[in-house]
């Protein structure tokens, strides 16, 4: 058993420090194609941080957490329950950041859009209407637009500019507005100011709609997080005695923990499932 538990700290080790001793080609990697683990720091806000070191927290969390719960009850299907929960805690965090910003910012776009319609109206250029909202646009979002003001007057090249924008946003109706300002700049017309009144409109009318369904729907999650946590809780109580402990080390009871695993995962995910309300998907994302 110590020689096993000393291969897998060997391992885990190893794994996290093999991003620095074989780095990846840069040359086999496509511009164009992004991994999940990057479209989820974009989304959740951490456009900044790179994925390798998320993937370096989640193996020392999961080495950690495999540690603590190895010495405590010094049962290894435990353990290992504890480095797998340690070691995905942070995409979950990253999601959940992910889900309360887009909720906050989908009751935001509509002023946005009529920020936009009004900066048209008194006759600003569609790339001088954007720029403003660097000083007008509510406090969360001013810091992408006062990046998209800068760069504009650095480089004058609105579409580039505005794709920064959309990274910097990672947000569907983000997604939505600009690919909207992107084709008037390209084809012109004189729509734009329906089109974002109606973008605006059916904003409105989605995030209120969503509002009252995931209030009715919140007590689904609640009793999917209790139902899913309430059993593994007990049985931290249980395995801190000694008769527990050595009930649950032997094989049958480690086959009863992956067993009460699996069950806890499959019905969480079914749980959030039943609950769960479609996404928009983002555009040319």
């Amino acid at each position: 058993m110590t020689v096993l538990l000393g291969a897998a700290l060997a391992a885990g080790l190893l794994l996290c420090a093999s991003p620095w001793l074989w780095p990846p080609r840069t040359e086999a990697q496509p511009a164009t194609r992004r991994g999940r683990l990057v479209r989820v720091l974009e989304e959740a806000g951490f456009g900044a941080v790179r994925p390798r070191v998320l993937t370096v927290v989640m193996g020392m969390l999961a080495l950690a957490a495999a540690s603590v719960v190895w010495l405590v009850t010094a049962i290894p299907a435990l353990s290992v329950l504890a480095g797998a929960t340690a070691a995905v805690s942070p995409v979950v965090f990253l999601r959940s950041r992910r889900q309360r910003l887009r909720k906050r910012r989908r009751q935001l776009w509509p002023d946005v859009c009529d920020l936009l319609i009004a900066s048209i109206r008194v006759g600003l250029s569609l790339p001088d209407a954007v720029a403003s909202l660097a000083e007008s646009s509510p406090a969360m979002m001013r810091p992408a637009f006062v990046v998209f003001a800068r760069d504009l007057r650095a480089t004058g090249r609105f579409e580039t500019s505005l794709d920064r924008l959309k990274l910097a946003l990672a947000d569907p109706i983000a997604d939505r507005i600009i690919e909207t300002l992107r084709m008037a700049r390209q084809v012109g017309g004189t729509e734009l100011g329906g089109v974002l009144r109606a973008l605006s409109s059916s904003v409105r009318q989605d995030a209120a709609l969503r509002g009252e369904v995931e209030a009715r729907q919140s007590w689904i999650r609640g009793a999917a997080v209790l139902g899913s946590v309430a059993p593994w809780v007990i049985l931290g109580l249980l395995v801190l005695r000694p008769e527990g402990a050595a009930a649950y080390g032997t094989a049958e009871g480690m086959i009863v923990i992956c067993l009460g695993a699996a069950v806890s995962v499959i019905a969480y995910r079914v749980m959030i499932r039943i609950g769960r309300l479609p996404e928009p998907g983002r555009w040319f994302g």
